[in-house]
């Protein structure tokens, strides 16, 4: 897990600064967190698909998930104010290298025809996002234990301030982008 990290600062860093020619270590994008994102509308009337949903967040980030809650009420969606629409984990520091790592190296390669992943997922501010069609690419995942596929969306927030300097570093970082 802080293999990434050290690779960070002993080879993505010194390319980055003399790509974009930064004057100061402190311009140099970095990663500044992840997020994982479940969400789930018939988690609110059925609790035992909230408690699988987070037992499978916690076993795919090795951190407890927040449950998200509903901010409006939706009558065509049998949604109210306040209840339980999914769940999400934002991993920082160690637990995010680490987990970027497998996701990039051991999930993705598992997914069926996979040539890459989306190269124009940014939002035009440095921050990426990819969706998981199902959980059962990550392999602490057991087949036979799980009640439903379900999808997530991951999002990788950096500080870099343009979409180029960002795909640049997710790059460098492993980051299979199709051709």
């Amino acid at each position: 897990m802080a293999r990434l990290k050290d690779y960070y600062v002993k080879d993505v860093a010194p390319a980055l600064m003399k790509k974009f020619g930064y004057k100061s270590v402190m311009q140099i994008p970095k990663l500044n967190k992840i997020v994982v994102n479940v969400a789930c509308g018939e988690a609110g009337s059925n609790s035992k698909m909230m408690d699988a949903i987070l037992s499978d967040l916690s076993k795919i980030t090795g951190q407890k998930p927040v449950i998200t809650k509903a901010k409006k009420s939706i009558a065509n969606f049998k949604l109210r104010e306040g209840m339980n629409v999914g769940a999400k984990v934002t991993l920082r520091g160690d637990r995010m290298y680490e987990f970027l790592d497998r996701f990039f190296n051991v999930a993705l390669p598992r997914v069926r025809d996979f040539r890459g992943i989306n190269p124009n997922s940014f939002d035009g501010r440095g921050n990426y996002s990819v969706g998981v069609k199902e959980q059962l690419i990550f392999p602490e995942i057991d087949y036979d234990k799980i009640d439903k596929i379900r999808g997530m969306d991951i999002s990788f927030i950096t500080t870099a301030k343009t979409d180029e300097e960002a795909r640049e570093l997710l790059t460098l970082m492993g980051a299979p982008f199709e051709k």
